[in-house]
């Protein structure tokens, strides 16, 4: 990772980068886009499904994708993931009611990756944030507006786990929600829980629609191959992707390096490099040359 400085929109995509036309609109995953972590139903593995977004993320950058990372969740986790001091209280939130524009908050992350954190806060803040979530409906459009309309960028947006104003708020803006699961039978009852529409009281997304990915699926372990199946099963076409469990994943983290840097023939990356293709697939992005492409959406969708 290359220090991390605050950078200025301008410098997210160089103007000379050629870019076809504008990536479509985004959340959980897309371009001009946001990619969104909507449940881990629970806080038990939240790291390890925080990860499970976060890869195909790497992914998209190493072909060529300017990708940015947006923190939802009053922990302020995610940032750690890209190398920024534990003491670095940087973000967007504590600022969010006065700044008009957030993309002044981005922190670049090294090649191709950008983040912005959501930043330590007091409580009367994150209270104040919540509030606008929920009853402002253009608070988020103002303040994302000018990363959501930058030609090329795909955003992707971890959320908390369950439901929250984020991610309510979010629904009219993301192209596509992806959920991650563990692989254990817990899930199962996180899995009702979105099938059910418990995490905004209707449907997650009404572009693309919302996907699910498996995550640490370890076939030495009878639970897990059990579940995986079932999932596989239940979910059909619903299911983007299954990440074997994999060492490799834990120690590049520890590193602070991206699974694909830091062991590309590992199970883990094979899996994930998948993924990115299935999401680029959905999203209709397609980078081989360094150009970034859309493909042409019907009038009214």
């Amino acid at each position: 990772l290359c220090p991390l400085t605050t950078t200025s929109l301008g410098h997210l995509i160089p103007a000379s980068s050629p870019v076809t036309r504008r990536i479509p609109q985004v959340t959980a995953m897309a371009a001009r886009s946001v990619m969104r972590d909507a449940c881990s139903g629970r806080n038990l593995g939240r790291r390890s499904n925080v990860m499970a977004i976060l890869l195909p993320l790497y992914s998209l950058a190493r072909t060529g994708s300017k990708v940015l990372a947006l923190d939802f969740d009053v922990q302020n986790a995610l940032r750690l993931h890209f190398g920024v001091p534990l003491n670095d209280e940087r973000g967007y939130v504590a600022k969010a009611l006065e700044l008009h524009d957030w993309s002044q908050c981005v922190l670049s992350a090294g090649s191709n990756i950008f983040v912005l954190p959501y930043g330590e806060v007091s409580e009367a803040q994150r209270q104040a944030f919540d509030e606008q979530l929920t009853h402002n409906d253009h608070f988020l459009q103002r303040g994302l507006s000018a990363l959501l309309n930058y030609p090329g960028l795909i955003t992707i947006a971890d959320m908390p786990p369950g439901p929250s104003p984020a991610l309510k708020a979010l629904t009219g803006l993301a192209d596509l929600h992806l959920i991650p699961l563990l692989a254990d039978s817990a899930s199962m009852s996180t899995l009702a829980h979105v099938e059910k529409q418990r995490l905004t009281g209707a449907a997650l997304n009404y572009k693309h629609g919302h996907y699910f990915v498996i995550n640490q699926s370890d076939s030495r372990r009878q639970v897990s191959r059990d579940v995986t199946s079932l999932m596989e099963e239940k979910l059909g076409e619903r299911l983007l992707g299954v990440i074997h469990r994999d060492e490799s994943v834990v120690e590049a983290n520890a590193s602070q390096k991206s699974i694909l840097d830091f062991n590309a023939s590992s199970a883990a990356a094979f899996d994930i490099e998948i993924m990115a293709k299935k999401i680029s697939s959905l999203l209709g992005i397609h980078i081989g040359d360094g150009t970034v492409h859309s493909q042409p959406r019907m009038s009214g969708r």
